[in-house]
């Protein structure tokens, strides 16, 4: 396993190992022993799949309070552009955002530490997305900011975004509570 610091502190892009043979392939998509020696203990609570179709966008969805959550994302079918946004006050860099793409073909992980807003664009004509999380989902906890939010300016790289009525509904950035701390 080979892990990657991203230009924002805490964010963490993480390649697994790979084993591949004439049948296919093998990897650990999470192994709690391998994960402590890199610092990174943490306990899981709850694995969420979502099924997409091209130009979905989820997000950016985050939880506040003793539900925010830790997040290993990653993809198993298909191809998203996966992003995290920086909402700790404080933080040299908040307020931007990293993004990569994930896919069955790449295999690659991203880490989300607490303090983040998360959301994806699908790519391919449909994704099957996967993240490990931290805490439970609380509806009462759940914050969103709306995807095509101004001052973040991302590039979703989907044209005609589907979105839910929800995610819609979502905040400015400049709206959002000072719920995160560097």
């Amino acid at each position: 396993m080979k892990i990657e610091k991203t230009n924002i502190e805490g964010l963490l892009l993480i390649e697994p190992s790979i084993f591949k043979d004439g049948r296919g392939y093998f990897l650990e998509s999470y192994n709690q022993k391998t994960f402590k020696k890199f610092s990174l203990n943490i306990d899981f609570v709850q694995d969420n799949i979502s099924k997409s179709v091209k130009g979905t966008i989820r997000g950016l969805h985050y939880q506040i309070g003793e539900f925010a959550q830790v997040k290993l994302c990653s993809v198993i079918f298909g191809k998203v552009l996966d992003v995290a946004v920086d909402i700790r006050v404080g933080s040299p860099t908040y307020g931007n955002y990293f993004s990569c793409e994930l896919s069955e073909d790449n295999k690659l992980q991203l880490w989300i530490p607490i303090g983040f807003a998360h959301g994806f664009s699908v790519l391919s004509d449909e994704a099957i997305f996967s993240y490990k999380c931290t805490k439970n989902y609380n509806k009462e906890s759940e914050r969103s900011i709306i995807y095509n939010d101004s001052d973040l300016n991302i590039d979703w790289k989907v044209d005609n975004p589907i979105l839910s009525e929800k995610d819609l509904q979502s905040v400015k950035f400049s709206e959002i509570g000072r719920d995160f701390t560097y």
